[in-house]
């Protein structure tokens, strides 16, 4: 893999954590997540394509089951889909080893979860410095870093008490400046108020607007409207398909992108995508039948939907 030097330890870190290299952070084709429990395999996520520009800040809703948990795993390269493709930056996740999944995780992408997922016997500080000691930067760096990031999230006069001794609107504020260690270009949250009460949560939604408003790309996981309302643009799922794809305009008022229950990309998103991605979709073979006893393949192929195999598509987990 193609790599660049940088004075970083006399470590070479690989050009894909250090460039920009797509104006779509995300672009996901025909993704597909098959679990396997042994008796039955389960189709978790049915033919996905989905484009989140830079500097987007989205919404995933759905209930339980919906499949958005599922995606939120892929997206934070957890998970990997079973068919198809995640592009983040420009970069095919799907052919990437453990350690260079590892690397993408560290540089690309800053994570919040509903439980905050502090280090408990950790300072705030320390904490905050995590993710910048896993990518070799200095102490020094590291800590003026990290004291910029909690009084950037007001925490600055906190930075010295263990998570015990914050409140949970706190401790979250202390993972969302972790989160921004690094500078990822991608922060994704999963449930991030779940555990908050209202006023806190809308303090921790209000910073999230900020980061946006910075240039931050933001992806929230959540199934409150009023947590979505802060977004401006909500993806909506329902058992592993998207069902509508609604961009929020303050001067438009909502102007709904994806209407269509049965396809997974709306005419429009479709015709706004790049041409290399028309001419990758083009250049497929046609559906195939899913394979049978996988639960959910009968109303893929009577839609016409199978998997398209292929040279790209080994990725089976």
């Amino acid at each position: 893999m193609k790599t660049i030097s940088l004075t970083w330890k006399k470590r070479k870190i690989p050009s894909y954590l250090t460039e920009n290299v797509s104006e779509n952070l995300i672009v996901l084709e025909n993704l597909v997540k098959i679990y396997d429990t042994g008796l039955i395999k389960v189709l978790g996520l049915k033919k996905i394509n989905l484009t989140i520009k830079r500097g987007e800040f989205v919404a995933i809703m759905g209930k339980s089951g919906s499949g958005k948990s599922t995606l939120m795993n892929i997206l934070g390269c957890l998970d990997r889909p079973t068919l198809g493709h995640y592009y983040l930056d420009g970069i095919d996740t799907a052919s990437m080893n453990p350690n260079e999944l590892s690397e993408i995780r560290n540089f690309k992408i800053g994570f919040v979860f509903q439980s905050f997922n502090l280090i408990s016997r950790t300072s705030a500080l320390k904490n905050v410095e995590l993710p910048m000691t896993y990518a070799k930067k200095g102490k020094k760096e590291r800590r003026e870093r990290a004291m910029e990031l909690l009084k950037r999230v007001g925490l600055e006069s906190r930075a010295d008490h263990m998570p015990n001794e914050l409140s949970g609107g706190q401790r979250q504020r202390v993972a969302i400046a972790r989160a921004l260690a690094n500078e990822p270009p991608l922060i994704l949250a999963d449930e991030p108020t779940g555990n908050l009460d209202t006023a806190a949560s809308e303090e921790i939604m209000q910073l999230f607007s900020d980061l946006h408003k910075e240039g931050a790309t933001v992806v929230v996981v959540t199934h409150e409207e009023n947590i979505a309302a802060f977004t401006d643009r909500i993806v909506r799922f329902q058992d592993g398909v998207i069902i509508s794809d609604t961009y929020r305009k303050k001067e438009d008022g909502e102007r709904s992108l994806r209407t269509d229950q049965t396809e997974p990309l709306a005419e429009e998103l479709w015709a706004a995508q790049p041409d290399d991605m028309r001419e990758r979709e083009a250049a497929r073979t046609a559906p195939v039948r899913m394979p049978a006893g996988i639960a959910g393949a009968d109303d893929l192929n009577e839609q016409g939907r199978g998997i398209r195999p292929g040279k790209e598509d080994p990725h089976v987990i």
